[in-house]
């Protein structure tokens, strides 16, 4: 039986042109199956084969768990404890195995054990043809529409098939069976049943790599796309940087009388581009990320990672764009937050800062009103600029001198350090739920014990908008830490 066992992988082996490896695995994978409806239940069966004898050895697995998680599965887990008793050392995640007695092979079937082999024979040869067509290291996929499964299209091209979801497409797009189709290769699932290759057109990187090929100069390294953003089928803007001085990446990437733009567009639904030119100052990407609007000044908060932009009211309207498009787009192609507001807005948001930072400067350094105005209109807004800019700094101050400005830097240094005890004494009270909350970070700790956030409910309980104010994070980050913080609502 044995001799029988090799001469049937050697005759798969060389009639599908595969590894004696991936045969011998399929009678594995066959012997395991037919072992496990002998004992029932969910039990997990491993066989060895020798490739050289033909013998094989069937063995019993159970899967070592942690022993508070306690056994999801009783027939295939066992607790590192008990396990721990047969061998010391072993650790979760590690196996234990007992030899049990082995399904001859006549048992299992001819039948089923030829489905099994001829499957994992498929499985073999598409993932070679995957392999094979992936090392090309193509990053467009183009191919045919061969149908349609539950919403999604399935894309041949050759012996390969790639999936494209509903919402990878672009919007209001009708494709239909046996058109020709170009699309962006996001990611491989493995998991997935059918074609593994993910495609989309509705990816920022489809857009990237349609310039690649209408852009020669993008290829030959004289230009690079920095960013894009898109509103698939509808606006796009992206960010261009040229590394030769002779050539204009804008008008480059246009090309003459917009032939080269006008072929991305072509193939995005008539999708309008904004091309944008990259800068490494942010307050300049942000103002060309927002065109056609002209902004008439900019103020930069590095600490939330967003910036205020302030246009008249003739640009408002086209700064923000219909339904937000407009600044949405110019946030994600930049990666700051960016506040669009008329002059008067933000004439009224610095008086406000202004209030709290003048209250802030006669509250802890104990002066009045007059010198708390002094130290704002010359550009101070926080405790730390007073304790630490240079001395000679501030003896550029006409209205201080040196005696002043030792006193105003002591004052500053001792509130800070009062201010740093109080946060600490305030951090030491978050409570240890919050603390191991995946996510949640020292710095983050800190600002939520600021704003009296101590228990991982007090986190449960906030809107997105107040832990965003609270925190400084994105509106999506915030969101989900909101939603981890109240799992435990639905698990108890």
């Amino acid at each position: 039986m044995n001799r029988e066992l090799l001469m049937l992988v050697d005759a798969i082996s060389r009639e599908k042109n595969v590894e004696r490896d991936v045969v011998f695995g399929a009678v594995e994978a066959a012997l395991a199956s037919a072992t496990k409806k002998l004992y029932g239940g969910e039990v997990d069966i491993r066989v060895a084969v020798d490739r050289d004898t033909g013998v094989y050895e069937t063995f019993r697995r159970w899967h070592v768990v942690p022993n508070e998680a306690g056994l999801q599965n009783a027939d295939a887990e066992i607790l590192l404890f008990e396990a721990q008793e047969q061998i010391p050392d072993i650790e979760v995640e590690d196996h234990i195995e007992e030899s049990v007695e082995s399904v001859p092979i006549g048992r299992i079937g001819a039948q089923a054990a030829k489905q099994v082999i001829l499957q994992k024979i498929r499985d073999a040869e598409r993932e070679q043809l995957l392999n094979d067509f992936l090392s090309r290291g193509e990053k467009i996929f183009v191919g045919t529409v061969k149908r349609l499964d539950k919403g999604d299209i399935i894309v041949e091209s050759g012996r390969i098939e790639g999936r494209l979801k509903r919402s990878e497409m672009i919007p209001k797009e009708n494709l239909r069976t046996g058109d020709r189709v170009r699309a962006f290769m996001a990611g491989i699932d493995p998991t997935q049943r059918g074609p593994q290759i993910m495609l989309s057109r509705s990816a920022p990187g489809f857009m990237i790599e349609l310039f690649h090929q209408e852009v020669p100069e993008i290829e030959q390294g004289l230009l690079e796309i920095k960013s894009c953003a898109r509103d698939a089928g509808s606006r796009a803007k992206i960010a261009v940087l040229s590394h030769d001085k002779r050539v204009d990446p804008i008008g480059t990437c246009v090309g003459v009388r917009g032939s080269r733009v006008n072929g991305v567009t072509n193939e995005l639904a008539g999708e309008r581009v904004d091309i944008v030119l990259w800068s490494e100052d942010p307050a300049q990407f942000v103002i060309g990320a927002l065109a056609p609007a002209n902004v008439q000044s900019i103020v930069v908060d590095e600490e939330r990672h967003a910036m205020d932009v302030v246009v008249d009211e003739e640009n408002l309207a086209i700064a923000i764009g219909r339904g937000g498009q407009n600044v949405r787009l110019a946030s994600e192609l930049t990666g700051w937050r960016i506040n669009i507001m008329t002059a008067e807005e933000s004439a009224a948001k610095q008086a406000v800062e202004s209030d709290a930072t003048r209250k802030l400067f006669v509250e802890k350094l104990d002066v009045d009103v007059e010198v708390a105005e002094i130290l704002i209109a010359e550009g101070f807004t926080s405790l730390e600029e007073v304790a630490y800019v240079p001395m000679q700094e501030m003896l550029e101050i006409e209205a201080f001198d040196e005696d002043t400005v030792n006193e105003l830097r002591t004052r500053a240094k001792d509130a800070l350090l009062t201010m740093e005890i109080a946060k600490e004494e305030a951090v030491e009270e978050v409570s240890q739920d919050l603390r191991d909350l995946e996510g949640v970070t020292n710095e983050l700790i800190s600002k939520l014990a600021d704003g009296g956030i101590h228990t991982r409910d007090d986190l449960a309980d906030l809107a997105v908008d107040e832990l965003v104010e609270l925190s400084g994070m994105e509106e999506a980050a915030a969101r989900t830490m909101i939603m981890k913080a109240r799992e435990h609502w639905f698990t108890a």
